[in-house]
């Protein structure tokens, strides 16, 4: 991974460690969960849509054999994913939400392996253990007394699970488009199953705080266009399941950021949590790395 991937990818990270207390202060100020979904992704649409009207940008209409295939990779990777987290968030904290969406490099690694066939060396794996022990150990010590058992843990799983697959699939388009593209395509095909929420909308935009407003509109600038756009250009420079290594992160700046915007302190547990998942996030960007190198010159040294 180099060093461009790396800072667009920990760049889309803090952004998007930001959306879980972002999404609670929105939720808490007079949003319904299908409501602020919706709102978020007019925002990103119409940003895009400006974007594409800029002529310098050449965004080009996708191909007719990928047309379907980018629609359902943003009805799982946008819609999916949204629907669960957000909803999700309804019955359990910002700090947990934070930490079960931290699975996601998990899955996006075995999904990356499986589907792009990309390598993974024993240090890779041990880097990747040590990502997952600091999340449980940073769930363990959110403090929040429903943890595995509410409904919205098992929605924010299937969300990092969804994600996962969007990460992963959306990586061979970027031979035919730019990510600035892809991600316009993406965004446009997830908003759609998402204007079912539209009854209701303009009630809670008139009832709602100013603050659950702004931030609802903050969500729909950062986290949602200039984030995933970000993401899509580290994904582009770099291999799946090393940039995704980096989401190790997101928990510990959604803890960070929860306990400075919303009061939600976090534990001695969680913090030491952070530590090991940095550690993973160590172990597989540079060790893991230098023996994939190391073995695979020694595989050249043995066909030679």
């Amino acid at each position: 991974m180099n060093s461009k991937a790396l800072l667009l990818g920990l760049f889309t990270v803090v952004i998007w460690g930001s959306t879980f207390a972002a999404n609670s202060v929105a939720l808490q100020g007079g949003f319904s969960a299908g409501h602020l979904i919706l709102f978020r992704f007019v925002v990103a649409s119409i940003i895009f849509v400006i974007i594409a009207c800029i002529p310098s940008m050449k965004i080009r209409l996708p191909k007719k054999e990928d047309f379907w295939k980018i629609m359902f990779l943003g009805w799982i990777g946008i819609s999916g994913y949204h629907i669960c987290a957000t909803f999700g968030q309804l019955t359990i904290s910002a700090g947990t939400a934070g930490m079960l969406i931290g699975s996601g490099p998990i899955f996006t690694t075995i999904f990356a392996m499986i589907v792009l066939k990309e390598r993974l060396g024993k240090i890779g794996w041990v880097g990747l253990g040590f990502g997952f022990v600091g999340i449980c150990l940073i769930a363990l010590g959110s403090g929040d007394t429903s943890f595995g058992i509410a409904p919205g843990v098992f929605l924010t799983v299937l969300a990092a699970i969804a994600t996962s697959i969007f990460f992963v699939y959306q990586k061979p388009f970027f031979k035919k488009y730019s990510a600035i593209e892809l991600t316009a395509y993406c965004t446009w095909a997830g908003t759609i199953p998402f204007l079912l929420f539209a009854p209701g909308l303009l009630t809670d935009i008139q009832t709602a705080t100013m603050e659950a407003t702004m931030t609802a509109i903050y969500i729909g600038i950062f986290p949602t266009a200039i984030a995933y756009l970000t993401w899509a250009m580290a994904l582009s420079l770099a291999n799946a399941s090393s940039i995704s290594t980096t989401l190790y992160l997101e928990p510990v700046i959604a803890i960070i950021v929860a306990w400075i915007w919303l009061s939600e302190l976090p534990s001695s547990l969680a913090l030491i949590g952070g530590l090991v998942a940095i550690s993973g996030v160590i172990i597989v960007n540079f060790f893991g790395k230098k023996e994939r190198i190391v073995h695979s010159t020694k595989e050249i040294k043995t066909i030679q």
